[in-house]
């Protein structure tokens, strides 16, 4: 081809041959003006490369490419007044070829598709053609839904007046895209769907509007047109109706919607249109190269651009400015590849050349791309606010007129500008310009198709919000594609995506860029497509036009550089590679540039054809031409010679084969004739045995048909008679079955009836026992006597009593479950006896029936017999073929299976090793995973727990140490000798002071000298350790006497008169108490004496560095004297309260006997004198006055209350009598009525029982709202009072002193400013600032009225301003003193849990902000934008927030602590003592403690009290703001005391140890769980700290026998230690008759299967353990800024900034 005229397949070839030979990816671009040929030439070009190439697979791929051509047509190809089929869009088809050089798929691009023809089109032009197919195609059946008719119809289709193009069939047209489409993948459903929205797209032009006034329009109710758009598109109308005519209009606080004029409507409904069909496009052309795309590795590629030409009009706008822009792109790509390069080439290797001037166009696209250019201002135009074409042209004129050659301004008009490019001058209208770039759609419309229930339309807009498409389309009318993803830009959440979306330009230049790239890297072939006149007229071609078209695309000058240049060159090598057939052996040297250079002389005697240059050899037009004709001369010549001897080699071979084989035919034919002699002889005799065999087979089946009859006969007749007889003995055993069920039914009435009369009986026996017993109770409790008795029995009586109903209860529900399980045995015997009869009813007719059937069956079954002869006979005949053939399968199947089997054991084999190995391997792996993830945790938590430990030590030492400063300062500050302080009025309930005035009064302290011996230490240790050993005696001596004590009142309450009768034994026990006194006196005197010397050895004697405040010794003496000092405190106080007790029981005991009297006043007055010793007669007497006005009250109070619970039990012994009585009636009247009516009595009876409670509850309801109202309305008369009382105070004082007094400023509210969320304060107001906010806070009005975690957000604003100012001394001062304070206050209130919990929320608060405004990225997260700028920006406090973390755990441990003692005292009773569950214990086993009806009496603490209590810490911590983590610690930890405590209590009281008692903890755990489950904590872990307590109580209630139950046990109580196990099973008490005790055998047997667990030999839990604690970030959302400060917390001296 490379020798006849220009063809488009000359190219092809060219670049298809370039590929293969230089494998390089190719590119053609094809260019030209509109009507010149481009669409058709890269048509034939990618039919050449389909041709030519073929495809890698079955999958016809060429026929794919080929069919994009017709779809890509129809949806982007429309008549112009210059084409029939002009292309409105650029497009880029990459082939791509394996290493075979074969098609395995495509890839298309599209640029700048032209919406703006959807909705409009110029006079003689037509819509696209997919269109007019379409109303075209309408009367086809499936179109008719659609309702389509003549483009005439529609607005978009009649605009051009021209809807027909001459010599084109549109519905032929319609029905190749239809068949393009199937070949393609695309489905009809998805056919239909586009066609849907393309009518859709018809029907929305049609919509129209009337003006209701300039601003606002509508549209006409059930607007045909609108409502087809709408069922089209799945959408609804009333919504699509709004927003066609509204608009919505977002600002930063509110959105509104505002109605638009007619015209916007409409210019609204157009770009609606224009967006649409823009994703169809895009949707279409996805699809089309999902279809293309192939999964074998592309190897390289041809690509084909047609794009659009240079266009020039009357009036140009946008839309012509992007196609010239990409025409200067390629022009220039053009030129750096024809001119810049080639002459650049000859340059570098050398070759005499003059350089030829050319065009070049840079300048003209640094006018359009470069900053400030073109493009650029309109970008920046389009994101002025207030943007318009005119202010956008000033611009341009402003920056480029008169500074760019290339740029000019039209004289007549100030909207427009010109620009040189190099075809032509192109002048440009500004109006539109900004519209298109923008590209702007209204969001609101789009939603409501998005939400359509067409599902293909949502599709199109899924890429909406994630990246620009590249064939995503403009308002404007055509819109690049690019592969760039739009980037996410951070910004304000309230801005819409819209802020982020690129324009048009911008876009376009991207996508032009990427295509230089491509077109770069790749070898270019250009296709100049010339159009010889612009009238579509064909053979006339206009000289005039086509030079100017020539001239425009560069071809005369490539033509002139061509003819003076060297257009073909070689390598030196590849030159010898591709005509080494040309040269002779002798002429191949070792140098390959001297061999070439000989070989050229010869062949091109023209020396002027051809240059030498460094690497290449450069050839004139036409001369690698002539080369080629030489090689190819000489090729063929070789391929001659070579034909001719082959051919004379195939001829030869041939004549052999047909001798050969006419040889064979003669033998084959010859043998045929003698077998066919053979075989007639054979069948001669076949015939004769055949005959002979047939005869007697018809005989042989005649006999067997009879036999076979009489055997069926016989049969059948045997099987009736055995039916028969077996009918008979089944009615016989049905029949005995059924007696002996009414028998037994019998005997168990009369069984029943005999029982209720006993019980009856026994019933009316009892209340008449009982009768007589209340008599004589009645008698006896009239008497006073009795009443003392009652008195003091009541308790075991009302034990007893509640005993007996206990058992009557459980007698009577016994009672009833018999009754119940007698009824349904009752009723489901009745059920299968009459299910018995009505089967044996069904039966007999069922036999009727078959007996009628036999006859009929018997007839059939003679005909079967015949047929079934007949199918025997042909069956054998083929049996016996078949056999021969099964012998032979059989022996080939059996040697295959040998073989099969032999491979299939190996196979097994191999994979049962392959899976074992991998088994192993994985179970390994996996258990050295677990146990690594197990070990690292437990370290983890050991080592957390073991740094929370010394926390906690370092905390007590931390005490110790300020217990320790304090002292030294009593010290220093002790008052001299002469000033001492004897007033006999001091309190000694103030230890403190009490143990300093004695010090005073005892010693004189002398001052400290510099210069003590160190000979003294020794001494000074020897002292306190008789110290310690003297307070450990005391400690006993007072425990032993408080016990006496104890002993001593409860003789006083329940004997007084007994007292009379012994004077004297009472008179011995108050001298041996007086003696005792006595000795604690002079134990106390010791121990201060001791105390003085020690002083003295510390403030005399020492060294300096040893009484140094910090040295070890001095800290270590200093321990030991103050625990001394708090010992004799304690002993000093208790030997008072001691004495004032001996002596109020002195006067309380008066002896009738004189001498007694004597003998006790002689002691009293001896007393008196002692106490007269000591200065204290007026001491001794208060209290003396004291302790009998309160023995006194606690007298008649016990009595009040003595009287009235025995009043109360009283009644309610008489309300259970009452109570027993009428269910002993109710339990005689059931058991005489029938079953129905029992249940119906019993069910009246609960319903009247439950309205009398409800009645009750009422009534408690009512009075509990009345006691609220009077409480109210006493709270409001006391606040008037309290307002009454601080006005009178006001009037009272003096005009002077108001005027003195510094006025409270009132906080008027008003508007608040800008705040940066810090709070300032003076240096000299931080101890106020301390004071207010955390030493003299309430954790309960905090907590309740304010906002969680309010102290700590002040304190850190206070820090954030302390940073702002960079103040380093006022940041520390108030961290350190914040701390410090927090601590006095736990030290203060440390037992108090509202005031631990309180602090422990603010400092994780307090921590959790120092993280969240630390600046560090791994905290701000979470934050806010406004959060983060106030973010400390000057101080790292990293090492505060380390010494915060550990006293929020030492406040934790405390809290915890807390925690403990609140709780210890409730577990025992309420989880195990307290009966929950009512009769589940029974009778207590004989011999043990009665512990649980002693405490159960008192009333102390139930299971509710416990829960009660949860509640409460709950609620305390959620009003306190603390962390949920926090709290389910906290919740786990509490979970962790009841269960050790309570399985503690288990393991030590065998009393504890039984069915029932397991059965209480089972359900009071499972009260426990609910109460989680109801506080959303079951993942808190604490459920998980019951199961030691769980799986003991199911230990109580399994079964403790076989060696089953014992294996159970064992894997059941994996959370229990072998020792607790054993210890449970050992203390294992049965309650009642029914249960065993656990056998010692059994117990071994679980100690043999426990002995290989590893677990602690430690019988008891660690009940102080507490699990290491952790506090996990939890940022907070408020604002500091808008966080207020109320007036209540007294902190008028900070001011917020």
């Amino acid at each position: 081809m490379g020798d006849m005229d220009p063809h488009i397949f000359a190219v092809a070839e060219e670049a298809y041959k370039q590929m293969a030979r230089d494998e390089r990816n190719q590119s053609i671009i094809v260019s030209g003006e509109s009507g010149a040929g481009k669409t058709v030439s890269a048509k034939y070009a990618m039919r050449y490369f389909a041709t030519v190439s073929g495809s890698a697979s079955e999958a016809n791929v060429e026929e794919k490419v080929l069919a994009s051509n017709p779809i890509m047509e129809s949806i982007g190809n429309a008549k112009t007044t210059r084409n029939d089929n002009s292309s409105r869009f650029g497009k880029y088809i990459e082939i791509g070829f394996d290493k075979r050089y074969r098609i395995i798929g495509a890839n298309m691009r599209t640029y700048l598709l032209e919406k703006s023809r959807v909705v409009f089109q110029a006079e003689e032009e037509r819509n696209y053609h997919i269109f007019y197919q379409l109303c075209a195609s309408a009367k086809l059946p499936e179109f008719k839904m659609l309702r389509l008719g003549n483009a005439g119809n529609f607005h978009y289709t009649k605009q051009g007046g021209s809807p027909v193009i001459e010599g084109v069939d549109d519905a032929k047209e319609m029905a190749h895209t239809r068949q393009a489409c199937t070949l393609l993948g695309i489905s009809e459903s998805y056919q239909m769907g586009i066609f849907r929205i393309l009518a859709g797209i018809l029907h929305l032009g049609n919509v129209g509007f009337t003006s209701r006034d300039s601003d606002s329009c509508t549209i006409p109710p059930k607007h045909e047109p609108l409502s087809i758009f709408c069922d089209l598109m799945g959408v609804d109308y009333e919504e699509m109706c709004h927003w066609l005519c509204h608009r919505k209009l977002a600002t930063a606080t509110e959105t509104y919607i505002k109605p638009i004029s007619k015209l916007q409507a409409t210019n609204a409904r157009d770009a609606l249109a224009k967006h649409i069909y823009a994703k169809l496009f895009n949707w279409i052309v996805d699809h089309v190269n999902q279809a293309l795309h192939s999964a074998v590795k592309q190897h390289s590629f041809i690509g084909v651009l047609d794009i659009y030409g240079f266009e020039t009009f009357e009036i140009n706008s946008f839309e012509q400015f992007c196609i010239n822009y990409a025409n200067e792109k390629l022009q220039q790509q053009f030129n750096m590849h024809v001119f810049k390069l080639e002459q650049e080439e000859y340059m570098k290797e050398q070759i005499p050349w003059t350089l030829i001037d050319f065009y070049d166009n840079q300048p003209c696209i640094n006018l359009i791309e470069s900053k400030l250019g073109i493009l650029d201002l309109l970008d920046e135009e389009c994101k002025m606010p207030k943007g318009t074409d005119d202010t956008w042209a000033q611009k341009l004129y402003n920056t480029h007129l008169n500074k760019c050659a290339l740029f000019e301004k039209p004289r007549l008009s100030n909207k427009a500008f010109i620009i040189q490019h190099f075809a032509d001058k192109v002048e440009y209208q500004c109006e539109g310009f900004l519209e298109k770039n923008k590209d702007t759609v209204f969001e609101e419309q789009i939603k409501v198709l998005k939400s359509s229930k067409f599902k293909m339309l949502p599709e199109l807009f899924q890429d909406d919000e994630k990246t620009i498409s590249p064939t995503s389309a403009t308002s404007s009318g055509r819109m690049p594609l690019t592969r760039i993803p739009a980037k996410p830009t951070k910004g304000r959440p309230g801005q819409t995506a819209k802020e982020h979306k690129k324009t048009v330009g911008h876009q376009f230049r991207n996508s032009l860029h990427l295509l230089m790239e491509t077109l770069n890297a790749t070898t270019p072939h250009y296709v100049r497509c010339i159009k010889p006149n612009d009238f579509k007229f064909p053979f006339t071609f206009d000289e005039k036009r086509a030079v100017q078209q020539l001239r425009a695309c560069g071809v005369l000058e490539t033509i002139r550089i061509s003819a003076a240049g060297f257009p073909s060159r070689w390598t030196y090598q590849e030159f010898f590679s591709r005509y080494r057939v040309l040269m002779k052996q002798k002429d191949v040297l070792s140098d390959r540039k001297q061999t070439c250079k000989n070989v050229l002389e010869k062949l091109i005697l023209d020396k002027d054809k051809y240059q030498f240059g460094k690497t290449k050899i450069f050839f004139r037009a036409g001369q690698v031409a002539y080369l080629e004709k030489l090689r190819a001369d000489k090729l063929r010549a070789a391929c001659i010679r070579i034909q001719k001897t082959i051919r004379g080699w195939l001829l030869r071979k041939k004549y052999l084969r047909m001798r050969k084989a006419a040889i064979t035919v003669q033998r084959y034919v010859r043998g045929y004739q003698a077998r066919c002699y053979a075989k007639f002889l054979r069948r001669t005799k076949a015939a004769t045995i055949i005959q002979k065999y047939w005869r007697m087979y018809v005989v042989y089946r005649r006999y067997k048909i009879r036999r076979a009859a009489t055997i069926v006969l016989q049969s059948y007749l045997r099987g009736y008679l055995a039916r028969n007889r077996y009918r008979k003995i089944l009615r016989e055993h049905k029949a005995v079955i059924i007696q002996k069920w009414v028998r037994g039914w019998l005997a168990r009435a009369h069984y029943k009836r005999s029982m209720h009369a006993i019980i009856y009986l026994q019933c009316c026996f009892r209340r008449m026992m009982a009768k007589r017993e209340l008599k004589k109770l009645k008698i006896e409790a009239r008497s006073v006597e009795r009443y003392k008795k009652l008195h003091i029995g009541m308790e075991n009586k009302i034990m007893q009593l509640q005993r007996k109903v206990d058992e009557q209860n459980k007698d009577y529900k016994c009672l009833m479950e018999k009754l119940t399980n007698l009824e349904g045995i009752y009723n489901s015997e009745t059920e299968k006896l009459r299910n018995d009869l009505e089967r044996l009813q069904l039966s007999e007719e069922e036999a009727k029936i078959a007996t009628g059937r036999v006859l009929s069956l018997q007839e059939e079954i003679a005909k079967l017999r015949k047929d079934l002869e007949q199918t025997r006979s042909e069956k054998n005949s083929i049996e016996e073929r078949a056999d021969r053939y099964k012998q032979e399968t059989e022996q080939l199947v059996s040697n295959l299976k040998e073989e099969n089997t032999l491979l299939k054991q190996e196979k097994e084999a191999l994979n049962h090793l392959i899976v074992e190995q991998a088994k192993e391997m994985t179970e390994t792996m996996e258990k050295k995973l677990v146990e690594e993830t197990k070990q690292l945790e437990l370290d983890l938590n050991d080592e957390r727990l073991r740094y929370q430990n010394l926390l906690n030590e370092f905390s007590r030492l931390e005490e110790r140490y300020d217990d320790l400063k304090e002292e030294m300062t009593l010290m220093v500050n002790m008052p001299k000798p002469g000033h001492r302080r004897t007033d006999s009025t001091h309190s000694s309930n103030e230890s403190e002071y009490t143990f300093s005035s004695e010090i005073a009064e005892t010693e004189d302290i002398p001052s400290r000298t510099e210069e003590p011996s160190e000979k003294k230490v020794p001494l000074d240790m020897s002292l306190f350790l008789k110290l310690q050993k003297r307070v450990t005696e005391l400690e006993q001596e007072k425990q032993v006497m408080q016990d006496e004590l104890d002993r001593k009142e409860e003789q006083v309450l329940r004997s007084k008169a007994k007292e009379e009768e012994r004077p004297q034994i009472r008179g011995a026990e108050l001298e041996y108490e007086s003696l005792k006194r006595q000795e604690l006196e002079s134990e106390n005197k010791k121990l201060k004496n001791e105390l003085n010397e020690l002083r003295k050895a510390l403030s005399e004697k020492s060294a300096p560095e040893v009484t140094a405040p910090g040295a070890p010794a001095y800290r270590v003496l200093m321990e030991q004297l103050t625990s001394v000092s708090e010992e004799l405190d304690v002993r000093k106080e208790e030997v008072l309260i001691l004495r004032s007790q001996l002596v109020s029981q002195k006067e309380a005991i008066q002896p009738k006997d004189d001498k007694n009297t004597m003998t006790d006043s002689t002691i009293l007055l001896e007393d008196v004198q002692k106490m007269k010793d000591k200065g204290e007669i007026a001491q001794a007497y208060i209290g003396l006055k004291e302790t009998n006005r309160l023995l006194e009250s606690q007298l008649q109070s016990q009595k009040r209350s003595h009287e009235n619970e025995a009043e109360a039990l009283r009644g309610e012994i008489q309300s259970l009598k009452e109570e027993n009585n009428r269910q002993q009636q109710l339990l005689a009247q059931n058991l005489q009525l029938p079953p129905e009516a029992r249940i119906e009595a019993s069910l009246q009876h609960e319903i009247t029982r439950l309205t009398n409670e409800n009645l009750d509850l009422m009534e408690q309801l009512e009075k509990q709202d009345k006691t609220v109202r009077k409480l109210k309305k006493q709270l409001k008369v006391f606040a008037k009072k309290i307002g009454e009382l601080e006005v009178g105070q006001m009037e009272n004082i003096s005009p002077g002193q108001i005027i003195d007094e510094p006025i409270r400023p009132v906080n008027i509210p008003r508007k608040e400013k800008d705040f940066q969320g810090m709070l300032e304060y003076k240096k000299e107001d931080e101890q106020k600032l301390v004071k207010n906010l955390i030493l003299e806070l309430k954790p309960r009005g905090v907590a309740v009225n304010l906002i969680p975690g309010l102290p700590a957000y002040i304190l850190f604003m206070c820090v954030r301003h302390a940073d702002y100012l960079n103040d380093d001394q006022k940041v520390r001062s108030l961290l350190t003193s914040t701390i410090n304070s927090i601590k006095k206050v736990l030290k203060k209130r440390g037992d108090d849990f509202e005031t631990v919990s309180f602090w422990l929320s603010n400092t994780c608060r307090f921590l959790h902000c120092l993280k969240q405004y630390s600046g560090e990225e791994g905290f701000m997260k979470h934050n806010t934008s406004r959060q983060n700028e106030h973010c400390l920006t000057n101080f790292d406090l990293a090492e505060y927030r380390q010494v915060l973390s550990d006293l929020a755990i030492q406040i934790y441990q405390q809290l915890v602590r807390v925690l403990e003692n609140i709780l210890q005292p409730m577990i025992v009773s309420g989880m195990l003592e307290h009966e929950t569950i009512q009769g589940v214990s029974g009778v207590k086993p004989t011999g043990l403690r009665k512990r649980t009806s002693s405490i159960a009496d008192e009333g102390t603490y139930t299971l509710d009290s416990i829960l009660r209590q949860l509640n409460s810490f709950h609620s305390v911590m959620c009003q306190h703001g603390m962390d949920p983590e926090l709290i389910k610690q906290v919740v786990k930890q509490m979970f962790y005391i009841v269960g050790a405590i309570t399985l503690n209590n288990l393991l030590l009281r065998k009393d504890m140890c039984s069915w029932s008692k397991g059965m209480q903890i089972r359900y009071n755990v499972s009260q426990l769980e609910e109460w989680l489950r109801d506080k959303n904590l079951m993942n808190s872990g604490a459920k998980e700290t019951l199961e030691p307590l769980i799986q003991a109580a199911q230990l109580l209630q399994v079964k403790k026998k076989t060696d089953d139950d014992a294996e159970a046990i064992c894997s059941m109580c994996n959370a229990l230690t072998t020792a607790q196990i054993v210890k449970v099973l050992n203390l294992y008490t049965p309650v009642n008759e029914f249960e065993e005790r656990v056998s010692v055998s059994f117990i071994r047997t679980i100690q043999m299967r426990l002995r290989d667990r590893k677990d602690s030999p430690q019988l008891l839990m660690d009940a102080k353990h507490i699990f290491p604690v952790t506090f996990p970030f939890n940022p907070s959302s408020l604002a500091l800024e808008t966080i207020q400060i109320p007036a209540s917390l007294g902190l008028g001296f900070i001011s917020r900034v």
